[in-house]
């Protein structure tokens, strides 16, 4: 008997010690991040945004772009997006400077790029929310609930602007600091986002996107090949302008 029951302690202790290591091994999403910002590196994104007055859901933008890091964040990105009625247009942020391109854009005759401030949201159907930046990925996770291997929270825009240099420093800021985005971010098992979703409610906006007024933007965004080489570079200045058409 007594044999018996020391075999059964012995394997008792045996499974106990072989499920500690699953259960401790939980990867860290910032210490993840962090591995990865390497300058000359970055993480390839695709994303689809939709615009709904509540009833009606119309799909607006998809996207296909980079982000390029820094050892703190983000350094760059090159989006390209297509419209929901087939217009083409790309957007590249080097440093403080962002280029847009593409027929949406009445531009001097000679010139194919428009630039203005960069290092912010591309567009105001872009992903509002920047996994890549830590500060940002920090709060998120803090607000957030987590179940498996999801995160789901809210964040006003007056935390959001206090974390997130690539909401603060778009037009979104702008707008009604109560406003909430609602989010779900997907990790994978290594603790890097995969995908995340986020929706928020356009109030009290400022008067050149009075039509985005009351209505909901929401966005799904997935993220593949963090760490990998990618390389985001300014058009020539031949081809730049800092001033459209009035």
């Amino acid at each position: 008997m007594n044999k018996t029951i020391t075999a059964l302690s012995v394997l008792a202790a045996a499974l106990l010690l072989s499920a500690a290591p699953a259960q401790a091994t939980a990867a860290d999403p910032v210490r993840a991040l962090k591995a990865k910002l390497v300058p000359g590196h970055g993480v390839h994104f695709t994303e689809v945004a939709n615009w709904s007055d509540g009833l009606d859901t119309l799909e607006t933008d998809t996207a296909k772009g980079v982000l390029q890091f820094s050892k703190k964040g983000v350094a760059g990105y090159d989006v390209r997006s297509t419209t929901w009625d087939e217009e083409k247009f790309r957007v590249v942020s080097v440093g403080d400077t962002a280029y847009y391109s593409g027929a949406i854009y009445k531009l001097p005759k000679g010139k194919t790029w428009y630039a203005t401030g960069g290092g912010a949201l591309p567009t105001i159907y872009g992903q509002i929310l920047n996994p890549a930046e830590l500060t940002t990925l920090s709060a998120l996770l803090k607000k957030g609930t987590k179940a498996g291997n999801k995160i789901t929270g809210e964040i006003a825009f007056s935390d959001l602007a206090k974390v997130s240099p690539w909401f603060s420093r778009s037009v979104l800021a702008e707008w009604a600091d109560d406003t909430k985005v609602s989010y779900t971010l997907t990790l994978s098992s290594a603790g890097l986002v995969t995908k995340l979703s986020s929706s928020y409610r356009a109030t009290d906006v400022t008067e050149n996107f009075s039509d985005f007024e009351g209505g909901i933007i929401s966005v799904d965004t997935r993220y593949s090949g963090w760490g990998s080489k990618v390389s985001v570079k300014a058009p020539s200045p031949k081809t730049v302008t800092d001033k459209l058409p009035s």
